[in-house]
């Protein structure tokens, strides 16, 4: 049963993966013709980064889920700190936000894979917050607190909600007080109100949902342009390749309005089958999930793929207009290196956490390293 479970897990990440490929130089090919003089350039940038994406996840694959808990600490505060170097001469800006690194000729987004240290910290803390003192479940928090910070000041609104949220999930999933996690939810709903409404250009996305056409030459042109690319694909499709909203009509044809050219394309089937492979990817992800005996393993898990999933959907939400336009990209189908390289890299841990050797000798190994003072990753990082 795990064995075809795996399988078609496998089979549903790398028909998404397929797509995206296609769909990658279908909504690319023109611009990179046009402005960059290669009508592939960003396929074969792509075609790259999948192969080092794939090669990174089957190693990490095969090492142990105790590895990564021993060391995320310190895993995390690194990531943390190339966020921080965002806003260093090492930084892009982009649009007027300070996502990107520049480290020896290659484009990083930190934010792509502090998403994951994240998940991990979050899930070994609300698992063990009950053994910790007041002072070091407060220093303990700075582990979160830091680079949600950083993602607000760069900034980068998507990235810093789905991060909150999959923190949320992974403290829902634990043994975290129920009274505690429902009080710090309203609180840290209202926050998330409030950061919305605080910066005038958030304030102006939201007008521009309630009412794409009251600015359409503007804040209102790239949804209106997505509407056009889904209503041009009616059941059938246009054809692959056969997109008009691509030709320098549609911003971000290539990347976080992707699914748009895909509708135009291939139609309603086209989205329909993307969408039901999104969800067959959550279903799979949570039923191999449950056939995990580590407990700790299981939620590792099931936040990997609800992080994934939620990106997916929340993606889906925008493009269709359902949601306010936010910058998330759609996973393993947008174009995108720092994206696809830790998406794949999730995968990875994924199958780390369903390797055969035994669950139990799992959590004795995580045990070890939080009751023994030698090797506590967590003590030893606040020394």
């Amino acid at each position: 049963m795990v064995t075809k479970l795996k399988k078609y897990f496998l089979l549903d990440v790398s028909l998404i993966i397929i797509i995206g490929i296609i769909m990658v130089y279908s909504s690319s090919y023109i611009y990179s013709k046009e402005v960059l003089g290669s009508s592939t350039h960003f396929l074969f940038k792509q075609l790259s980064f999948l192969i080092f994406g794939a090669g990174v996840a089957f190693v990490v694959s095969k090492t142990k889920v105790a590895f990564w808990y021993k060391h995320i600490v310190k895993i995390n505060w690194v990531m943390t700190a190339l966020l921080a170097l965002t806003f260093s001469p090492l930084g892009i800006n982009i649009k007027g936000s300070q996502r990107w690194l520049s480290l020896g000729g290659i484009s990083l987004q930190p934010g792509e894979f502090i998403k994951y240290t994240l998940l991990f910290t979050a899930v070994h803390y609300f698992n063990h917050f009950n053994g910790y003192s007041l002072e070091e479940r407060a220093k303990k928090a700075l582990a979160f607190i830091v680079p949600l910070g950083i993602l607000i000041a760069q900034p980068d609104f998507g990235t810093f909600t789905i991060s909150a949220v999959m923190i949320a999930f992974a403290c829902f999933l634990s043994d975290f007080p129920r009274k505690y996690f429902y009080s710090i939810g309203a609180v840290g709903a209202v926050g998330i109100g409030f950061i919305l409404v605080s910066a005038p250009y958030r304030v102006k996305r939201l007008l521009t949902f309630l009412d794409p056409w009251a600015d359409p030459q503007n804040s209102g042109f790239q949804i209106i342009q997505s509407y056009l690319a889904f209503a041009n694909g009616h059941f059938f499709g246009q054809g692959v390749g056969n997109s008009t909203e691509k030709l320098f009509y549609l911003p971000e044809a290539y990347n976080d309005f992707i699914l748009s050219v895909l509708g135009e394309e291939l139609g309603f089937l086209g989205l329909f089958a993307v969408v039901s492979l999104f969800t067959a990817f959550i279903y799979f992800g949570f039923k191999l999930a449950l056939t995990v005996k580590s407990r700790v393993n299981q939620q590792l898990m099931a936040c990997l793929i609800f992080c994934i999933g939620l990106q997916a959907f929340l993606n889906m939400g925008v493009v269709l207009g359902l949601l306010p336009t936010k910058g998330l990209n759609l996973p393993f189908i947008s174009y995108g290196g720092s994206s696809l390289v830790a998406n794949l890299l999730a995968i990875g841990f994924i199958f780390s956490a369903l390797n055969p050797r035994s669950q139990v000798e799992e959590e004795q190994e995580q045990s070890q390293y939080i009751n023994n003072p030698a090797t506590n990753f967590y003590s030893r990082s606040y020394e």
